[in-house]
């Protein structure tokens, strides 16, 4: 395959991260991190509390300058740009975990105003709508439940049309419901083009929107996967249980369906209670951190 082939295979580069390291009165926060996100594509960051997550990710948005190592984002180192320098930040959005501005103001009022901020931003009106806020675009932000409130930091998000949206743990405290409506906002943001930067302790959270993860330990990204093949997930052995004479039985196999139908054999056809299952991501994940944190 030639070079130009082979550059135009490969997708553009939202986020392209070689080597950062941040250090805090000698203790290392972010340890020498790569990290390649396409355009387009939706990213979880996964890792304990104090692993570095919130660190790495304020590098990436320019509120946080590193030790050392290489940053673009956006084809833009986010450390040479100055306090004027507006145009970039333009180009991406950010929801943090909590905020309490505007609260007087009602929900049209506050997307609108923020509209006027921004070079390119998006219809205030359509945002609102697509952040499903439209019946309560007339209610004051206090009076907002948590779900709706999350909604409208969302809206205020995104009003700019950025190319790149970094959210910082975005559901909690919603209920199931609430965190699905919300999933399929998100989805409906990627199908856009927007890139997302996501950081969440929910694992289903993760498996549901992520198109990669990467976990994070101490400072250092230990590995990159898709949800499905995370830690061998995929090839992992799977745990086939049924109930004989009475008793749960379980049986760990690479081999299931062979397994299954010699039971089934055993069982005269109909397997009781049968039940087939492979690690969850979580169950990945929680193996992962405790081997990290043996080793360390």
């Amino acid at each position: 395959m030639s070079a130009s082939t082979d550059s135009q295979s490969r997708p553009e580069l939202a986020i392209s991260v070689r080597g950062v390291t941040k250090s805090y009165d000698g203790r290392v926060v972010v340890n020498g991190v790569d990290l390649d996100v396409a355009q387009g594509e939706i990213f979880a960051l996964l890792g304990p509390n104090g692993a570095g997550k919130t660190t790495f990710v304020e590098i990436l948005e320019g509120y946080r300058r590193r030790d050392s190592g290489e940053v673009k984002v956006l084809d833009t180192d986010p450390d040479t740009l100055t306090r004027t320098d507006h145009i970039w930040r333009t180009r991406i959005g950010i929801v943090l975990q909590s905020t309490e501005d505007g609260q007087d103001l009602t929900v049209k009022e506050t997307v609108h105003h923020f509209a006027h901020y921004y070079p390119n931003a998006k219809n205030p009106d359509e945002v609102i709508e697509l952040v499903g806020l439209t019946e309560q675009a007339n209610n004051r932000a206090r009076n907002l439940s948590g779900g709706q409130r999350r909604r409208l930091d969302v809206a205020l998000g995104i009003i700019g049309n950025p190319e790149i949206l970094f959210l910082d743990e975005p559901t909690t405290g919603f209920d199931p419901q609430a965190r699905r409506s919300f999933w399929e906002l998100i989805r409906n943001l990627r199908a856009a083009g927007t890139t997302i930067l996501l950081t969440t302790h929910y694992l289903d959270e993760a498996e549901a929107l992520a198109d990669r993860v990467g976990v994070i330990v101490a400072g250092s990204i230990i590995e990159i996967a898709t949800p499905a093949t995370l830690g061998g997930r995929n090839t992992a052995q799977a745990v086939i249980s049924w109930i004989w004479n009475g008793e749960v039985k379980e049986l760990a196999t690479d081999n299931p369906t062979s397994d299954v139908l010699k039971i089934a054999e055993q069982c005269g056809g109909e397997i009781p209670e049968l039940r087939i299952t492979r690690p969850s991501l979580e169950d990945i994940y929680l193996k992962m951190i405790s081997q990290e944190e043996t080793h360390a």
